[in-house]
């Protein structure tokens, strides 16, 4: 599998990659970065919010900092031109159009578990 550009920004974008490949990525990850956040966990509530935005095609995760200087992620909804949904136009209940912030979210947990099952990691068989 060769990863190039991608410039599309469809509900398209992404990929089943299987338990081997998967596996592979994770353990290189782990490799070369020993010390770092194994895993993150986020609740599907937060996840359909920002995907039920209207013109939401996708996510995008950012790497950063929370407010206690842990590594974190955060997440908006993004537009078909690629763009962060920062602003999003809604209509109100009288019918008429009203621009809302859009959903910047975060609150993330680190998994303490880093996806691992009762028997072992299952990223190294």
């Amino acid at each position: 599998m060769v990863q190039t550009k991608q410039t599309e920004f469809t509900a398209t974008v992404g990929e089943e990659i299987g338990l081997e490949l998967g596996a592979q990525f994770i353990s290189a990850y782990r490799n070369a970065n020993p010390t770092d956040v194994t895993s993150y966990y986020v609740g599907r509530n937060i996840l359909e919010q920002v995907l039920a935005q209207p013109g939401c095609v996708g996510m995008r995760f950012y790497n950063a900092y929370n407010e206690a200087g842990e590594k974190t992620l955060v997440y908006v909804g993004v537009t078909a031109e690629g763009a962060d949904m920062l602003n999003v136009t809604t209509i109100n209940t009288i019918g008429q159009l009203e621009d809302q912030k859009g959903i910047v979210a975060d609150r993330v947990r680190t998994d303490p578990t880093g996806g691992a099952a009762v028997e072992g990691n299952w990223w190294e068989f």
